[in-house]
């Protein structure tokens, strides 16, 4: 690591491996390039409220050179060089300005970082612009990520996917491993002697995949310590790894030596969006990759529809019986009962459900990751409108997701719908502390609003209401209204019995969706399929 050192006066240190001064004809070097391989001390300072920089032979010199932060400008020209040129002053000539250029030499790609880091922060402090850096972006101190993630979070984050036993649960997890490599496989011809960049690469398997592919060269972008393993990894395949550069970094902050012909990436969290790694992903895709380039997965749909299921009701609602004791210990817990119901009912159920349980069409909303922006994953608004198929009560929302991978020769879908084969993101369904009721050809209505936090997660509001039905409906309102809060962060995992309903011998097994028949053009294009029939007429009677 650097040697890094935050001074009441307002100082930062970095150790350097070595510097090379590009002196003008107008100038002499400094004795600091001498040598490359003398150790050098970079010191950042504020002397009278101007920020500047002085490279060292080491932090007693006065040998030195000096750069004026505010006009300088620093250029990345390798992972572990970088030239910085500006006006500077050589220790010795006074008051003498001249133009010149000081190549750094640092010591591991960390430092290299953090060094460009520091030189964009003490920029900021004289409100100058940050530097261009060869591939057209622009590097902060403070990354996107950074401002809008809490770092505790980000701290759990990096540590949950850094350790193998979480990669191999994801792993095997075959619809999803076995669903990337026949996507990548079959679309040989979108791979073959392309530049391909695995945005949070994990274990650095669909790298792997990409290079069986015939990629011309991979980077494999990995934020947390499993990037020490996807190197091993790597290593331990040569035939493969030797067209694969892993890189520890976040997308928002590494840079690459060249643009990317295609993305690969596992951004989906549970619902989709949860963890907002979508927001990385489409951060990548502007700072990446070339354009028109193509981007797998490339369009996410996330779908919804009402379901009725009087078990899971009943078990959430028993939790908070707990604190309706009155003598707990001669201690009276019930003025904590409504706080605690309100408090199950926040949390959304990750399961397995029979797809029986659904009481209306399913619809869908689309993601296209070729063109959505990041800010509106900030907040996502969904209206809701189904047309009820039987008559029951309705316990909330059920939602789960697909995405599809775009290539030109086979267009393929990796879905998570109930019915279908179970993954590890499963299903996810709100459920109402209020239950609606609700006749056969009823419409319901509602919303589903999702605001992203901090804490790499998002808040659900949901809203469900079933309007009049019958003789006169046209002209009434609203008749019944049901609301909930809750928080993605913090679900309740409900899977020991991921496929908890026996199918009934008239019901038909859930069909997949036949990905081929769909061509994408545009969000607008895409069809909602009805990826469930409608339940039984009988399911009433089977819940009460």
């Amino acid at each position: 690591m650097e040697i890094q050192k935050q001074s009441k006066q307002q100082q930062q240190e970095f150790a350097l491996a070595s510097i090379t001064e590009l002196a003008s004809s107008s100038s002499t070097s400094s004795s600091c390039s001498d040598s490359q391989s003398v150790p050098v001390i970079a010191r950042f300072s504020a002397d009278n409220g101007v920020a500047g920089l002085r490279f060292n032979r080491d932090s007693e010199s006065t040998d030195s050179i000096s750069v004026d932060v505010r006009t300088a400008q620093l250029f990345k020209l390798g992972p572990l060089q970088s030239v910085c040129i500006a006006e500077a002053s050589g220790a010795g000539t006074g008051k003498e300005k001249y133009s010149t250029g000081v190549t750094v030499q640092f010591r591991n790609e960390e430092e290299s970082r953090a060094f460009h880091c520091a030189f964009e922060q003490w920029k900021k402090k004289d409100t100058v612009q940050g530097t261009s850096m060869p591939n057209g972006a622009v590097t902060s101190c403070k990354s996107k990520f950074e401002d809008k993630i809490e770092p505790s979070s980000a701290k759990m984050y990096f540590h949950y996917y850094g350790q193998l036993l979480h990669q191999q649960n994801m792993m095997q997890d075959y619809v999803r491993t076995g669903t990337y490599y026949a996507a990548v496989i079959e679309n040989r011809a979108d791979f073959f002697g392309r530049v391909v960049v695995d945005v949070g690469a994990g274990s650095g398997i669909l790298s792997l995949f990409a290079a069986q592919a015939g990629a011309k060269h991979v980077y494999a972008v990995e934020a947390s310590e499993m990037a020490e393993y996807a190197r091993k990894l790597i290593a331990g395949n040569p035939s493969l790894g030797k067209r694969i550069t892993v890189i520890k970094g976040k997308v928002e902050e590494v840079e690459l030596p060249e643009k990317a012909d295609i993305l690969i990436s596992e951004p989906m969290g549970t619902l989709l969006v949860n963890e907002r790694m979508l927001e990385s992903y489409v951060i990548a895709r502007d700072r990446f990759l070339v354009p028109n380039g193509k981007m797998f997965p490339t369009v996410g749909r996330i779908h919804m529809a009402p379901f009725s299921d009087e078990y899971l009701f009943v078990e959430i609602a028993n939790k908070a019986l707990f604190w309706q004791q009155q003598n707990y210990y001669g201690v009276d817990l019930t003025p904590l009962y409504g706080s605690a119901f309100g408090g199950y009912f926040s949390q959304p159920v990750v399961d397995a459900f029979d797809p029986r349980l659904l009481v209306a069409p399913t619809i869908c909303h689309v993601l296209d990751f070729t063109e959505i922006k990041e800010e509106d994953l900030y907040e996502i608004v969904i209206p809701l409108k189904f047309i009820a198929s039987v008559g029951t009560r309705v316990h909330g929302l059920a939602c789960w997701f697909d995405v599809l991978f775009n290539g030109s020769t086979v267009q393929r879908w990796l879905t998570t719908a109930p019915g279908a084969p179970t993954t590890h993101w499963y299903q996810l369904r709100c459920v109402l502390s209020q239950p609606l009721y609700v006749m056969a050809g009823q419409e319901i209505t509602g919303q589903l609003r999702m605001v992203a936090h901090n804490a790499q997660s998002y808040t659900l509001y949901l809203t469900l209401s079933a309007k009049m039905w019958g003789p006169g409906a046209e002209q009434g309102g609203i008749l019944q209204t049901s609301s909930c809060k809750l928080d993605l962060k913090e679900p309740y995992y409900r899977m020991s019995q991921p496929q908890a309903y026996a199918m009934a011998q008239d019901q038909q097994p859930h069909q997949p969706i036949h990905t081929q028949d769909i061509h994408i053009q545009a969000a607008d294009d895409l069809e909602e399929p009805e990826l469930i029939q409608p339940p039984p007429q009988n399911l009433d009677g089977q819940l009460q």
